[in-house]
């Protein structure tokens, strides 16, 4: 990936304020890759003190979603088409994990995955597992 590649990807990011609000950051990108991560705080939680199955979704979707975008030319910006989550167990702890890869690219339309971790006391523990369809679309705004 350029390094053009990777600050258009990276001012992107920085342009969602959900992702702001939810204290969310990249923590790793390569071609086709992406992490995310959130930490513990009471904003995204819900009722029960576990993380909310909304942010959940969202740091998996933007983790599928950039990890698409890193394989697209410059200037191309990227959908959510639809995605499919499975929530596996309780997410109670430090921090969330997503960790989004490509499973096929293509020119319009690439599937990701996205594995969403949940960390306490230095352990990870799956807690979310989720497949997607990213659509490419044009001129991303700088």
């Amino acid at each position: 990936m350029t390094e053009d590649k990777k600050t258009e990807v990276i001012a992107s990011f920085k342009r969602n304020g959900f992702l702001r609000l939810i204290g969310a950051a990249i923590i790793e990108l390569s071609p086709g890759h992406c992490t995310i991560a959130a930490g513990f705080s009471d904003v995204i939680t819900q009722q029960d003190g576990y993380f909310h199955g909304g942010a959940i979704g969202a740091i998996a979707d933007v983790a599928g979603g950039y990890a698409a975008m890193s394989l697209l030319p410059l200037g191309s910006d990227v959908l959510s088409a639809e995605y499919k989550i499975n929530f596996l167990r309780p997410a109670k702890g430090e921090r969330l994990l997503a960790i989004g890869s490509v499973l096929k690219p293509g020119k319009t339309l690439l599937i990701t995955r996205a594995d969403v971790f949940c960390e306490r006391g230095g352990e990870r523990t799956l807690c979310a597992a989720m497949q997607q369809t990213i659509v490419k679309a044009p001129n991303a705004p700088t």
